[in-house]
């Protein structure tokens, strides 16, 4: 075994050195089989379990591991999928985009009604909806469960898509001549159910986010669209500077078409 020292005379504290250290062997590939435990680390580089719980709590914080109560850390999986916040966006772009190869399983392509949805969309409760549910893919796995409602005065040419390996956007623009311009969305962590979790096959630890957008269309309502994407394999960046500030809330939308 290698007895790996820190420097106990110098000024930082010695979890500072270690989470460094832990840092350096991370991007140098040393821990892509397996992660050491508290145990392990404690005996290599002979420091207290308190020293190596700060120095694993900082890497946990900055998500370079995933580490759990009675449970051995392990180094946290790259997201797949970035979406910048701030503009209008295709998931099925978006995971293509990444190199993935993108298709869906539909799960109901329909005309319904809801009084709720309806309502978001500025129409009556009666109003008829086309309905879409699809389970996406990015390669082999599931990344997303998507649910899309569009009026059906509007939509209902979409009756007849194939949505296994195309856009929504891309089929109301191609077929009905509708692009959206705008839109708002809401997005926040939540922990799938059982059943979500079943159908995205998500890792037990895994949180996901809950996206909930509406989309318009010269300043129409024209989409609602909730989506439950796979928070291990997806990840939402933001670009600011001195002039725009920071924009969190994107006039438009993130993942996903």
């Amino acid at each position: 075994m290698i007895q790996r020292r820190l420097d106990r005379a110098g000024g930082q504290p010695l979890w500072k050195q270690l989470q460094q250290d832990l840092v350096r062997r991370l991007r140098s590939g040393e821990f892509d089989d397996t992660f050491p435990g508290e145990l392990a680390l404690v005996d290599d580089y002979q420091v207290s379990r308190h020293t190596v719980r700060q120095a694993l709590g900082k890497l946990r914080a900055d998500g370079l591991i995933v580490a759990e109560r009675g449970r051995q850390p392990r180094v946290a999986t790259t997201p797949e999928i970035r979406q910048p916040m701030g503009a209008l966006y295709s998931l099925f772009s978006s995971v293509e985009a990444s190199g993935l190869t993108q298709h869906s399983i539909v799960r109901a392509l329909d005309i319904r009604a809801d009084g709720v949805i309806a309502s978001r969309l500025d129409l009556e409760a009666s109003s008829p909806l086309l309905y879409l549910e699809r389970l996406r893919f990015a390669g082999d796995d599931p990344l997303a469960l998507d649910r899309v409602w569009l009026p059906a005065s509007l939509a209902e040419p979409l009756l007849d898509a194939d949505f296994t390996h195309t856009s929504v956007y891309n089929e109301l623009a191609t077929r009905i001549g509708v692009r959206l311009d705008h839109g708002r969305e809401d997005i926040r962590a939540v922990v799938p159910t059982p059943a979500e979790r079943a159908v995205l096959r998500c890792p037990p630890e895994a949180a996901a986010f809950s996206i909930n957008r509406q989309g318009t269309s010269q300043s129409r309502p024209v989409e609602w669209r909730h989506t439950l994407v796979r928070g291990d394999r997806f990840a939402l960046s933001a670009e600011f500077s001195e002039n725009l500030g920071y924009r969190l809330t994107p006039a438009a939308v993130q993942h996903q078409a």
